[in-house]
């Protein structure tokens, strides 16, 4: 007689899904819908994508749509299109992070040093890792449980490594000699004519868009965003997640640094020079909120796309930085005014 009563418990959901969706829930009455804003912001990006792609074949056309130059874009996209799933996830809680580039750094600069080449690939790969989650963990230690606001401790965070790549290569370039590494970005090592790092970023931007969309993760990672103390009463450890977050864009770091190093065949204490902002920028034209409680990984991976088609085209027609920068000023601006005449737009 009991047996029913036991399967819908089996089939219930747990407390920290209900959980999560009562915090969000409460802390989401400013966020717009989520079918049709997100499809809005998407297809604005898209059309701007397209836009730049035309430009570019109209302006370069042998050079632009040469697939050497395709892979080019799209491997030079993949390193801080990283950088930039673990920054959603980090804004789309609230938080912010300033030390992403110089993580980066550190961790690309301490994995090529010559004691760790001597473990080979599995020593460069796992070191890069482990520094970039380590500085990750102290970012989340500090704003988690020593309750620092995100803005000071991330740009501790970025001055300290930045000294600290400095000090290990003395201002020099280190020089990768571990072939099985600099295989990875040779052309043979090509698969069906995709760069294995251009595959290392669809893994890791399906694998996010999964954790943000689908987990108990990503609901609660959106439920602090959206309303901290809300979130916190419905039972969830918000500093915690906090940390847990700091974790993942630590990682992901460590990620983007080994990738530097497989495109570069060096590490250098300039690596990952602005990328903080290049990242941001891209999660926020990509429609994540700045203020938290809404992320979209597709709309950021997009926004990577548009900045990296300009770098190209701009770098093709010989045209000055400076004009680079204003152009990336001023899709930033657009793409936000779009989102705030979006529907549901309410940045």
């Amino acid at each position: 007689m009991t047996q029913p009563t036991t399967a819908a418990h089996e089939n219930a959901p747990t407390s920290a899904d209900k959980s999560a969706k009562s915090a969000e829930e409460r802390g989401s009455s400013r966020r717009p819908g989520p079918r049709r804003g997100w499809d809005v912001r998407t297809l604005s990006l898209l059309g701007v994508l397209a836009v730049l792609v035309a430009v570019g074949g109209i302006t370069a056309p042998d050079e632009f749509l040469a697939t050497s130059n395709l892979q080019l874009v799209l491997t030079q996209a993949s390193v801080i299109g990283v950088v930039t799933v673990g920054m959603t996830f980090v804004i789309t809680s609230g938080g912010i992070d300033l030390s992403v580039g110089a993580i980066v750094a550190l961790a690309s600069v301490w994995a090529t040093t010559v004691a760790t080449q001597e473990f080979g690939f599995a020593g460069i790969l796992f070191t890069a890792l482990i520094v970039g989650v380590g500085c990750g963990l102290v970012n989340g230690l500090l704003i988690a449980y020593g309750r620092m606001v995100p803005f000071i401790a991330t740009l501790a965070m970025l001055a300290s490594a930045r000294g600290l790549a400095l000090q290990i290569t003395d201002g020099s370039t280190q020089i990768v000699s571990v072939a099985s590494v600099l295989d990875l970005g040779a052309r043979d090592s090509y698969v069906l004519g995709i760069p294995p790092l251009v595959l290392i970023f669809a893994a890791v931007t399906v694998v996010g868009w999964l954790v943000l969309n689908r987990t108990t993760f990503g609901r609660r990672t959106v439920a602090v965003g959206g309303n901290a103390e809300a979130a916190r009463l419905a039972g969830i450890d918000v500093r915690r997640q906090r940390l847990y977050l700091y974790l993942l864009s630590g990682l992901c770091c460590g990620i983007a640094a080994f990738m530097l190093i497989v495109l570069a065949g060096s590490g250098q204490n300039t690596n990952g020079n602005l990328y903080e902002l290049d990242a941001i920028a891209a999660a926020i034209i990509g429609g994540t909120l700045l203020s938290g409680g809404r992320g979209t990984i597709v709309g950021s991976v997009l926004g990577v796309l548009v900045f990296t088609t300009i770098t190209n085209i701009f770098a093709l027609n010989n045209l000055e930085t400076a004009v680079q920068q204003i152009a990336k000023g001023a899709i930033i601006v657009a793409a936000v005014l779009v989102q705030r005449r979006s529907p549901h737009g309410d940045t």
